[in-house]
């Protein structure tokens, strides 16, 4: 999740001490999980394999059971309950309209027309013509050549598809963020009120949003397009609140000081002056959208999603590979489109005026142009339909497949190797030292842990997820998933420290790596496992590797943060007192970073955790393979709903756990 920004302090007003901490305090937490480990692996020792509450992958618990009458009971009152008739399947036909719109706009025929209303040509003008309007000309190239090669992939349908329900999703979401972030960043109270749902929406991993919604909403697009409103929302609520949140307070003062009122000050400087902000949050919702929507093809949401799971569920990596190209240069244009608009007004005041007057007649004679292009695809055939049957997008697939037979010829046996390794010196060690432990002392260390590392709230925050994880009656599963998230956050924070600190000691390494980490963060979590399948098989290894290449680039980017905020001063004292380059990273600045790596952890933790359980789609199993089973197959679907359920326990325990550790190691 995304860790609340707040408002800085009124100038004048003094800042609230934090309480010192005892180094005796602080230096006897170590030795306080050192015990608590020993003696979980002697008493491991003497009751291994006892009350593991193991369940077998057929069978159900009364609560699993419940689950499945409650949903064969909504499913049969679906027509007569007055809370559908005028509630949910209200909500569910205004979305399946909105949905079905833009679809036949851009990429499903209608009724009355066997082809979109806007061919490809249309929608490749539009898409050039709003890329410079609201960005430069090298954006609006960038997306005339991205556009183009959906169609030469010969995924034009799909990828529109994909678009629509992200344009749907979008724009619903910010009819409802834009607000709720104006007001939350004018009123304490309501931030207040707000932080807490928000974090629940972001710690909550993807796949979990689904299953409740199809309980009330069915399997489809309505379904899809909710769950990414959802998971869309929080961060343009968040980044909107910042925005006005950090408009100077004397600025606001000066306007209400020549009879300004509230309304003017939020019109006429407010929104004005946080306006590049409030499109960075734009750009964040519309990069959550796309990943959601391709993860949203489990519950049957059209476009390139459905062609990447039908690919992994057939191990077809080359259509996966394909497809999974595709996600990635939509997500590409779309990053740098709304990217650009959020510093064109800054960029167009350091241009040229000359340039600037002619923007106006050129953007005129740019739309005139769209318009007949527009009118073109919606009249001729040679227009609407993109030419040819992609040959080049087969020629990549079939690249693809032949690299991967490479790779598996040849490779295998490093790749084997560095899988067994990992798996049987460090995986399967963990794992069975948490699923072979009997479920009560598993819980009793995960409290005393929480509450070493976190306090007190932190460690009763523990113990209701421990209690409500037991309730589930997913607990084996829970622990086979905890295990293969701990395993494979450590692994991202190695990475972590050691490329961020990399980054964060010299400028030259964080130029050259800082863009690759942004790509990597713009890529849906999906494609993270195409070529990861190629080189290790359908295994649980596959989803723990997937999930450190998608969760290292944000630890590296916090922890290089962190790492250049140490004082200069502090570190030329330690140069000038003789310490070396190795003494100044670990007695200097590690410490003095000790709350970003803090932080580091937590998102590492949360990434993870969203990607091992997508990892359930190529044989991680666990809590993420009952999630896609509860989908598939009718009687399991409650137990899908308690393994989500999970999910978001887990999610809460390491989110908590982790915050408030940041917090007191901060203080």
């Amino acid at each position: 999740m995304t860790v609340a920004l707040e408002k800085p302090e009124k100038s004048g007003t003094a800042a609230p001490v934090a309480p010192v901490r005892s180094p005796r305090t602080v230096g006897r937490r170590p030795l306080l999980i050192a015990a608590i480990l020993v003696l979980w692996l002697a008493l491991f020792a003497l009751l291994r394999g006892k009350q593991t509450l193991s369940l077998a992958a057929a069978d159900l618990t009364d609560l699993h059971r419940w689950f499945n009458d409650v949903n064969d009971s909504i499913g049969a009152n679906r027509d007569t309950n007055p809370l559908f008739l005028y509630f949910f399947n209200e909500i569910r036909l205004v979305i399946d309209t909105l949905v079905t719109f833009v679809r036949e706009l851009i990429s499903q025929p209608s009724d009355a027309r066997p082809l979109p209303q806007i061919g490809w040509l249309g929608v490749v003008g539009i898409a050039g013509y709003v890329s410079w309007a609201f960005g430069n000309w090298r954006v609006a190239l960038l997306a005339v050549a991205g556009f183009t090669f959906f169609g030469l992939q010969g995924l034009w349908q799909e990828s529109m598809d994909t678009l629509a329900l992200t344009l749907s999703s979008v724009l619903v979401a910010l009819l409802f963020a834009i607000p709720l972030g104006v007001w939350a960043g004018l009123s304490d109270r309501f931030h207040r009120i707000m932080t807490p749902f928000l974090d629940f929406m972001q710690t909550m991993p993807t796949f979990v949003y689904l299953a409740p919604l199809t309980l009330f909403f069915l399997i489809g697009g309505a379904s899809a397009t909710i769950a990414t409103v959802i998971y869309a929302a929080p961060p343009a609520i968040r980044i909107t609140a910042h925005a006005i949140r950090s408009v100077p307070e004397t600025t606001v003062e000066a306007a209400e000081s020549l009879g300004a009122t509230r309304r003017q000050a939020l019109v006429k400087v407010l929104l004005p002056m946080s306006k590049r902000t409030v499109v960075m949050g734009v750009n964040q919702s519309i990069m959550a959208a796309l990943a959601m929507v391709t993860i949203a093809a489990l519950i049957d949401a059209p476009g390139l999603g459905k062609t990447v799971v039908q690919a992994l569920q057939s191990l077809d990596v080359g259509t996966a590979f394909n497809a999974g190209l595709s996600i990635v240069v939509m997500a590409i244009v779309l990053d740098r489109v709304t990217t650009a608009a959020s510093v064109r007004a800054e960029s167009a005041r350091r241009s040229q005026r000359r340039l600037t007057a002619w923007r106006r007649p050129l953007l005129g004679a740019g739309a005139a142009v769209t318009a007949v292009l527009v009118y073109l695809s919606h009249t001729f055939v040679w227009a609407a339909e993109f030419p040819g049957e992609g040959g080049p997008g087969s020629s990549v697939a079939s690249a693809a497949d032949s690299a991967t037979t490479w790779v598996q010829d040849h490779l295998s046996g490093v790749t084997n190797a560095f899988r067994d390794v990992l798996t049987n010196g460090l995986l399967n060690p963990f794992q069975s030292l948490l699923t072979d432990s009997p479920w009560w002392l598993v819980g009793v260390v995960l409290i005393a842990l929480g509450a070493v590392l976190g306090g007190l709230r932190a460690g009763i925050t523990t113990a209701v997820c421990v209690g409500l994880l037991v309730g589930t009656g997913m607990w084996s599963d829970a622990m086979t998933t905890l295990a293969s998230t701990v395993v494979a956050t450590v692994l991202v924070m190695l990475l972590g420290v050691v490329f961020g600190v990399w980054m964060g000691r010299s400028r030259l390494v964080d130029r050259m790596l800082r863009p690759s980490l942004d790509a990597a963060q713009v890529m849906p979590p999906f494609v993270y496992l195409v070529p990861f399948l190629a080189l290790f098989g359908a295994t649980r290894f596959t989803a723990i590797v997937a999930a450190i290449v998608y969760a290292a680039p944000v630890a590296m980017k916090i922890i290089a943060d962190g790492v250049r905020n140490v004082p200069a001063a502090t570190v030329e004292a330690a140069t000038s007192a003789g310490c070396n380059t190795w003494q100044i990273i670990t007695k200097v600045q590690l410490p003095m970073a000790r709350s970003a790596l803090t932080l580091a952890t937590n998102q590492g933790l949360i990434y993870v955790l969203s990607m091992v359980v997508v990892g359930g789609l190529v044989g991680a199993g666990a809590l993420g393979y009952d999630v896609v089973a509860g989908f598939s197959q009718g009687q399991l679907y409650g137990k899908g709903l308690a393994a989500g359920l999970a999910i978001v326990l887990l999610g809460v325990m390491f989110d908590r756990i982790t915050q408030a550790a940041a917090r007191r190691s901060s203080a």
